[in-house]
């Protein structure tokens, strides 16, 4: 039985899948798991595949969902990508990026921030 926390996550990364498709991307994949990270979704945008990562924050006051995306987190979405790509020649080929959907509140205000890093800044 999934905890009340993984469901909102659940929820959450539903309504920002929704959201993204709703602004032209295609779905790849959901909630694809390595060793050394997961990505939450990976996106579609014209010729570029997107990696991106869904935060959720009830309160945003003390830092939304982008502010935890540090440096250790980041690391980890570019290994993630990484292992992706490499199972997904035909993908690697092309440009990519990685963007994060915040969500506070109840119900979750989604703030879609894109191109959130690179990969030089990790």
């Amino acid at each position: 039985m999934a905890t009340a926390r993984a469901q909102r996550g659940a929820a959450v990364e539903t309504a920002a899948l929704a959201h993204l498709r709703g602004a032209g991307l295609s779905p790849l994949a959901r909630n694809v798991r390595y060793k050394g990270g997961e990505l939450d979704l990976v996106m579609r945008d014209g010729v570029t595949t997107v990696f991106v990562e869904v935060r959720y924050r009830a309160d945003a006051r003390f830092g939304g969902g982008a502010a935890s995306v540090d440096l250790r987190k980041r690391r980890k979405l570019v290994l993630a990508a990484q292992l992706f790509l490499l199972a997904h020649p035909e993908l690697a080929r092309g440009p990519c990026r990685f963007d994060v959907v915040e969500a506070s509140g109840e119900p979750p205000r989604l703030n879609w921030l894109r191109d959130a890093f690179r990969l030089e800044d990790c």
